[in-house]
């Protein structure tokens, strides 16, 4: 069983949840071309390791949250409200529990 750490429900079965991609940075509307467009809304790092990325806890609170992932272990490092800001891997050394 895969559990999720929600922020504000606590450790639940990722069936709970909706999965809703990486988290990267939003090109500029007024400056973007059609392939910065593309990239963002289709393209994915799809890197073994640590990723940042968003979740919805669709069975519980109803709240999307952000958390980092590692793609090969799925170990859960941080996870932090929706609302705030992302978390920085390079200060981050929390267990799969740590939450913010």
């Amino acid at each position: 069983m895969f559990l999720v750490p929600c922020p504000h429900c606590g450790p639940r079965n990722a069936s709970e949840f909706r999965w809703c991609g990486e988290v990267k940075p939003r090109p500029d509307s007024n400056r973007a071309t059609p392939e910065q467009w593309r990239d963002y809304l289709y393209l994915k790092s799809n890197g073994a390791g640590w990723i940042t990325e968003t979740w919805y806890h669709r069975e519980g609170c109803g709240r999307y949250f952000r958390t980092e992932r590692h793609t090969l272990t799925n170990k859960i490092r941080v996870t932090v409200d929706g609302g705030k800001p992302e978390p920085a891997i390079a200060e981050t050394g929390a267990g799969a529990s740590g939450r913010r």
